[in-house]
């Protein structure tokens, strides 16, 4: 068995921005498993998320106190199908309100418990957007270290911060308004190619997020964390996470650091990892992913058709435990 063979397969799964109405509602009608995942989320929620994902409108479902817990619905929902085939991690990786989902499919705590932490964690950005207004734009052309350069000429560490290294040459800065424009303006004399205001209602993983992580950071201390079945790679370190305590400590970072996919995709395809399954809706991860490495095997798990490929393909590792439910 080579080394590739040996790593299996990493589940991916998306955050804010992969949603879309329709979203996980072919896996439902396939998969009673699936189907089982969004009648928990109603239940534990208190009203009709299933409808929303399946219907819309859309106005609310990009909402983002509906968004996250959406989002972790349709994950939870694909985890289900894939592991009823038989696909099964050895790691995974969440991006941003992701890391929720990959945390509940390593079993580090419950679905319900999961459900409710990121409707939180929604209802704290929304607040916390609300108390202090700001926005996101993607760089397009720049090294991390260019990007340091106009952070610095902006000088303003409390209105504007890198919060995404996504992939080679995209990176995504949060802030005010005023600070953006500023940043633009930078980016641009430094040659980016191309700034793209982001259609968001907050300045996400950035300092305008303190009132939101203190808020989330109190519900994460209500919770039971337990070991992750299998090692979830934390945004704000790029490294494994095994233990509960460090998991819970991650998570309390989150919100107000930068979100480090593009060196979180590099440490997991340098322990050996050649194969991974989006697990939620949409393809904005491949996407990232190609950008990375051209030569990775990528699946999805959106619609029956990509579940029903991802197994084929022997995208498993039989040897990783299943998470609990």
């Amino acid at each position: 068995m080579s080394a590739t063979d040996r790593a299996g397969a990493a589940f991916l799964f998306p955050g804010q921005g992969s949603q879309s109405v329709g979203m996980g509602k072919a896996l439902a009608e396939r998969y009673p498993e699936s189907r089982a995942a969004f009648e928990e989320a109603d239940a534990v929620l208190g009203f009709g998320l299933a409808k929303l994902c399946f219907e819309g409108p859309e106005e609310e479902l990009t909402r983002t106190e509906n968004t996250q817990p959406a989002l972790l619905a349709t994950s939870v929902a694909a985890f289900r199908a894939l592991e009823a085939k038989g696909v099964v991690p050895t790691a995974a990786a969440g991006h941003s309100a992701g890391e929720y989902a990959a945390h509940v499919a390593a079993g580090t705590f419950s679905y319900a418990d999961g459900l409710r932490l990121i409707r939180a964690r929604g209802e704290a950005m929304a607040h916390a957007g609300d108390e202090r207004p700001g926005s996101m734009a993607a760089v397009l052309g720049l090294t991390a270290e260019q990007i340091a350069e106009v952070l610095r000429a902006v000088g303003a560490p409390r209105d504007l911060a890198a919060a995404n290294y996504n992939s080679p040459g995209q990176v995504v800065l949060s802030g005010t308004p005023e600070a953006l424009a500023r940043a633009s303006d930078e980016a641009k004399r430094l040659g980016a190619k191309r700034v793209v205001p982001l259609s968001v209602s907050a300045a996400f993983h950035s300092p305008l997020m303190e009132a939101a992580a203190r808020g989330l950071a109190a519900a994460l201390d209500q919770v039971a964390f337990a070991r992750p079945r299998f090692p979830v790679y934390a945004n704000v370190s790029a490294k494994p996470v095994r233990e509960p305590e460090e998991a819970r400590a991650t998570l309390k970072e989150q919100l107000l650091q930068p979100v480090l996919w593009e060196p979180t995709m590099r440490a997991l395809i340098e322990s050996g990892t050649r194969r991974f399954v989006e697990v939620g809706n949409g393809r904005v991860l491949r996407g990232l992913a190609k950008s990375v490495d051209r030569e990775l095997a990528l699946f999805g798990s959106q619609d029956p058709d990509e579940v029903e490929a991802a197994a084929a393909a022997g995208a498993a590792a039989s040897a990783a435990p299943a998470a609990p439910r």
